[in-house]
């Protein structure tokens, strides 16, 4: 992926804010140079081979961060897409207060933080069916993380999912689930990236609208995942 100097200069930028403010609030337990590097940054910044063939990956398409934590893998998204549009969506406010903060200091636009539950925000209309891709690195289920994200993906937009290796169970137990919310499977990418090996994508297309029952109150995707 060519960046330019302004791109890497802002990521340089990004580094010394989060280990700055990790001093103080606990954003990440990585803060070595290079495994930011990769395990953060190239980490997110590899989502993008997903949006091969996707129409809209070249213009000013929506992008959604749930649970994005210190902001990844929005940030790093948005500085590779400046033209894209970039919700960052996340319940702790101590967080998102870090994120007004590095929006500000690298001088994003189109950018806008929320201190919210997905399970609440899935429901409004100015974000319901509104995104052409939506990620999540939330460690949790599958089946979980569907319910959280397809929601929110506008017919034929895609749900992004970091893994590991070794989902077959998962996958074949979530099955069900991202049908009844309205998707499909598209694919599950390998990311061979040195440092990344083990590393996967799911990929999930939203193929018809979610019914409005999903997603459920807060906690109850975690508690009792669709099956």
């Amino acid at each position: 992926m060519p960046l330019t100097e302004h791109q890497l200069r802002q990521f340089q930028t990004y580094y010394e804010q989060l280990m700055e403010w990790n001093r103080r609030v606990n954003l990440t337990g990585i803060t070595d140079y290079d495994e930011v590097q990769v395990k953060h940054f190239v980490d997110s910044l590899s989502i993008d081979l997903t949006l091969e063939g996707a129409t809209w990956a070249d213009g000013n398409f929506a992008l959604l961060d749930i649970g994005t934590g210190a902001g990844m893998p929005g940030i790093p998204l948005k500085i590779l897409h400046p033209a894209a549009r970039l919700v960052l969506l996340d319940s702790v406010t101590k967080k998102t207060a870090f994120l007004r903060h590095v929006v500000e200091e690298l001088a994003l636009t189109e950018v806008e933080i929320l201190t919210q539950r997905a399970e609440n925000v899935g429901h409004l209309p100015g974000y319901r069916d509104r995104f052409d891709l939506v990620v999540c690195r939330a460690v949790n289920r599958l089946a979980t993380v569907a319910e959280l994200t397809l929601p929110f993906c506008r017919t034929s937009g895609l749900s992004v999912i970091p893994k590991k290796d070794g989902i077959e169970d998962e996958l074949s137990q979530a099955n069900a689930a991202i049908s009844i919310l309205g998707g499909k499977l598209r694919t599950v990418q390998q990311v061979a990236v040195k440092g990344l090996e083990h590393h996967l994508l799911v990929v999930l297309e939203k193929t018809s609208p979610t019914p409005a029952t999903y997603p459920r109150r807060p906690g109850i995707p975690t508690k009792r995942p669709l099956r």
